[in-house]
């Protein structure tokens, strides 16, 4: 007898918004698949009905094993959570394209490889939802963030595309662009003056979002209906102006 309400996949699960969700929906009684590539902090969460794989969501053939072997265990994926990113600012003059390759490995790549491994199913049951996490930066540009928008303003694009392919099938693509966030994303990024101008730039808007909120925000947009998509949520600090 099913004890759980239907399997969440989140990626990026390991800390930040990620971790942050999965406890919220833990609560909210779902079979949780979580990936990151660190498993411990995943481990340490010990929420029941949960599997926590060490997966890098660039690696294709990982993210569908890991998929594979959830839905063993608790049944189809009802939703999948693409959260996995990475910023790494820079000025584009300076810096190492090996950032770029990162970012677009893991924030576009990996979330296309995260979608690979879901919709098809959900295209079959006629039932699903992908909530793709982008950035306020998928809409608008920032000071030495040329590569990482890029990556982002490919996400929010994707995603709507994604939805006009898959509405058909009443499966729903969510789009959430928070702002700043306190998390740790910026703590990627190698450039130590960039990483003290953006903590000013936070400090001075009076602090920023808290990845509970944003859970809070994927938690109300997944929560509704499956007949009604809350397309795209841009969500910021009150006093964050950009």
């Amino acid at each position: 007898m099913t004890t759980h309400k239907p399997l969440v996949v989140i990626t990026g699960a390991s800390s930040g918004i990620g971790l942050a969700t999965a406890r919220l929906l833990s609560r909210r009684g779902h079979a949780l698949l979580l990936l990151a590539r660190r498993l411990e902090p995943m481990l340490q969460l010990q929420l029941p009905n949960s599997l926590a794989l060490s997966v890098d969501v660039s690696d294709r053939a990982a993210v569908l094993a890991a998929v594979a072997q959830a839905e063993q265990r608790f049944g189809p994926v009802d939703a999948i959570i693409n959260n996995a990113g990475v910023m790494l600012l820079g000025s584009i003059a300076t810096q190492d394209p090996g950032e770029w390759d990162r970012m677009l490995d893991i924030n576009v790549r990996g979330l296309l490889n995260g979608i690979h491994a879901v919709a098809a199913g959900m295209v079959e049951r006629k039932h699903g939802t992908i909530i793709n996490v982008s950035s306020v930066a998928g809409r608008k540009t920032f000071p030495n963030h040329v590569a990482y928008v890029g990556t982002k303003f490919a996400v929010s694009g994707l995603s709507e595309n994604l939805r006009e392919e898959l509405s058909p099938s009443n499966v729903r693509v969510i789009t959430i662009e928070p702002g700043a966030v306190e998390t740790e994303l910026l703590s990627h990024t190698s450039d130590e003056a960039i990483k003290a101008g953006y903590n000013d730039w936070k400090q001075g808007m009076g602090g920023v979002l808290t990845a509970d909120n944003i859970a809070e925000v994927i938690d109300f947009a997944y929560g509704q209906p499956q007949s009604v998509c809350i397309r795209e949520i841009v969500v910021c600090a009150t006093r964050q102006q950009q």
